[in-house]
C-alpha cells in the first residue's frame, strides 16, 4: 500500500477519535499496516500524519470546494456548484470536519497554521467571487465567514442531532446570503 493510499485510512481515524484520541495503534488497525510500516511512511508518528492529513484537506479544498468558483457561470451557480461539492465533502453534514478537529486541544499549536490556510483560501475564494459582483472588500469578507461559521456550525448539528436537515437547509441559503445586495 503506497503512503498515499493510506492517507484517507489516517483521515478516518482522526475523525473518529481527534488528535488527542489517535493512535499509532488505531492507525494500525485501520490501515492494515504495521507499526514499522507507519513509521517508515510517517518517521514523525501522528504529528506527521495529521499535518500530511491536513495538506491532503487542504488540496482537496481547492480542488473540489473552491475549484467552481473560478468558472465563468453565473456567481450564484459557482456558489451553488462549490455547494454542491461540500454536500459530497462532508457527506450531507454526517462527516466531521478535520479544520475543527485538528484546531482544537493539543493539536491546536501544532496545527494553527495549516488549519489556518486552510480556512483563509476558502474565505478568500468567496470574498474574491462577491468582491467581483460589485460588493465591497470588507463586506465579501465579512459575509465568506459567515458562510463558513454557518456550514460548520450545521455539521455540528447534523451530527449532534442526527438530522441533514440543517446542513441542506444552510447550504440552500447561502447562495442569496452571499449575493444579497449590499
Amino acid at each position: 500500500m503506497s503512503k498515499a493510499a493510506v492517507i484517507p485510512q489516517l483521515m478516518a481515524v482522526f475523525r473518529q477519535y481527534g488528535y488527542e484520541g489517535a493512535s499509532i495503534t488505531r492507525f494500525s488497525e485501520a490501515t492494515g499496516l504495521k507499526r514499522a510500516s507507519l513509521y517508515h511512511y510517517f518517521p514523525n508518528g501522528k504529528e506527521e500524519m495529521a499535518a500530511v492529513v491536513l495538506d491532503y484537506v487542504t488540496q482537496a479544498l481547492k480542488d473540489q470546494v473552491l475549484a467552481p468558483l473560478d468558472s465563468d457561470r453565473p456567481p450564484i451557480d459557482r456558489i451553488r456548484a462549490m455547494n454542491q461539492n461540500i454536500d459530497a465533502f462532508y457527506q450531507h453534514g454526517q462527516r466531521d470536519c478535520l479544520l475543527a478537529l485538528l484546531s482544537i486541544g493539543e493539536a491546536h499549536e501544532l496545527f494553527q497554521g495549516q488549519v489556518q490556510q486552510a480556512l483563509k483560501l476558502w474565505i478568500d475564494g468567496l470574498a474574491t467571487l462577491l468582491i467581483n459582483t460589485g460588493i465591497t472588500p470588507a463586506t465579501a469578507h465579512q459575509r465568506a465567514e459567515d458562510a463558513i461559521v454557518q456550514i460548520q456550525g450545521a455539521i455540528v448539528l447534523t451530527r449532534g442531532l442526527n438530522n441533514t436537515a440543517t446542513f441542506e437547509r444552510v447550504l440552500k441559503q447561502i447562495p442569496e446570503f452571499l449575493l444579497r445586495p449590499e
